[in-house]
């Protein structure tokens, strides 16, 4: 890490939908703040290759991306980057609201981190919970859950956006098994053995 100074950027990895808005969200508190989109790894690390224009500090903000960020990335930054993660700290990892459905969690939620060279494993600043809703569905549970981070990432826009300080940890932890694509691959599988109560589960959950 080199040394602190003030912000001047934030790139954003997301998709180009969440992008303008986000980058609204930030500027409201900070209206000088250059904002820079990447949606893909060589988009981040040619936004990261060339340093911010006035010379301050950038931050880099990641929402709902699959993108796994490069350690070499993270040790550019002056100071943590942040990731918001669609899920509680029970379940970190791929395709979430799949294995929450499926093991029948009463609690979900969204995380806000520090992002580390693992996956899902940097420390939390910002967990929302809430209850499951009965029986969910994918698509509902995944919208619930976009909504809170949206609702997160509102929260703590201010100082994303002025404070190039690192946020206090909240206290939470992760906890419960980190999954992966090829878990969520393993569980669409269906075999002769299964009975019909397990396959309905399985294909609720994960399609």
């Amino acid at each position: 890490m080199v040394a602190s100074r003030m912000l001047e950027e934030v790139i954003l990895l997301t998709s180009e939908v969440e992008a303008p808005f986000l980058g609204d969200m930030l500027r409201q508190f900070n209206p000088a703040l250059i904002t820079v989109h990447a949606e893909t790894k060589d988009q981040l690390i040619d936004a990261c290759a060339k340093p911010p224009p006035g010379g301050g500090a950038r931050r880099l903000i990641a929402f709902c991306t699959a993108v796994i960020v490069p350690a070499k990335v993270l040790d550019s930054l002056p100071g943590p980057a942040y990731n918001f993660h669609p899920a509680p700290p029970s379940y970190p990892g791929s395709h979430p609201a799949s294995f929450a459905i499926y093991e029948g969690a009463e609690l979900y939620g969204v995380t806000a981190h520090e992002m580390v060279a693992a996956v899902d494993a940097g420390a939390i600043v910002a967990v929302d919970w809430f209850d499951m809703p009965a029986n969910p569905r994918f698509t509902d549970l995944e919208t619930l859950a976009y909504r809170a981070l949206v609702s997160l990432f509102a929260q703590l826009a201010e100082r994303l956006a002025t404070d190039n300080t690192p946020l206090p940890p909240s206290g939470d932890v992760w906890f419960g098994p980190k999954r992966t694509k090829q878990d969520f691959e393993r569980m669409q599988e269906f075999t002769a053995d299964m009975d019909e109560e397990e396959i309905k589960r399985r294909f609720r959950a994960f399609g």
